[in-house]
């Protein structure tokens, strides 16, 4: 059974939260997004795919299993958990397997932080396929100049109608602003954390 890292309290609502490709599941974005969503009343378990704890217990970077390994080990935390409800997700790559997860089952929520929607430098190669399918509702809380799908990206696309984009403003795929933006990173975090938190609640008590 894997080590799973838990805020927040039993009697709240669930948020089964994915790491990215490149840090874990304690990086400080994860851990600033599950304490601040833990304080709002949120239970929010962490854990990390398998090429990540390799990667933890050899020292050494590797980069991330195939599509198949990580929603399978993304589904046996599920079921490790083992809760009726549940609102699933993740940072980038964590958020986008909770999408591919949602599109073969309904969950009450999906949510995302930074969706991957195309191949770094490679805007052709979209990762939108398995949306139409798609039946749970999703919130994406998306930097406008994310690198992986930018505003200006996005408005070519079609999205189906339960998908939710939150812009949030000069953004990069964390979510960090440029200084001359006169925004900062700490207020979009706070922001993001506040509008999953109203989400996964009104998700949760549907």
């Amino acid at each position: 059974m894997q080590q799973l890292i838990i805020n927040g309290d039993l009697g709240g609502p669930t948020f089964i939260f994915a790491h990215g490709a490149g840090a874990g599941m304690d990086s400080d974005f994860m851990t600033r997004v599950a304490t601040g969503l833990a304080e709002r009343g949120i239970r929010v378990i962490r854990f990390e795919f398998p090429y990540m704890q390799k990667q933890r217990d050899t020292g050494k970077r590797r980069p991330p299993d195939r599509q198949p390994k990580l929603t399978d080990h993304f589904k046996q935390i599920i079921e490790q958990v083992n809760l009726s409800r549940v609102v699933i997700g993740g940072k980038s790559m964590g958020g986008r397997m909770a999408t591919v997860l949602a599109s073969e089952k309904v969950y009450d929520g999906v949510v995302v932080l930074g969706y991957p929607f195309h191949a770094l430098g490679k805007p052709e190669k979209v990762r939108m396929d398995h949306f139409q399918t798609l039946e749970s509702p999703v919130l994406i809380c998306q930097g406008e100049r994310d690198s992986m799908g930018s505003r200006a990206d996005t408005a070519q696309y079609r999205l189906p109608d339960n998908i939710e984009i939150d812009w949030f403003a000069d953004g990069d795929h964390d979510l960090k602003p440029r200084k001359a933006s006169g925004f900062t990173h700490a207020a979009h975090l706070d922001n993001a954390i506040e509008r999953v938190s109203q989400f996964i609640h009104q998700m949760s008590a549907d």
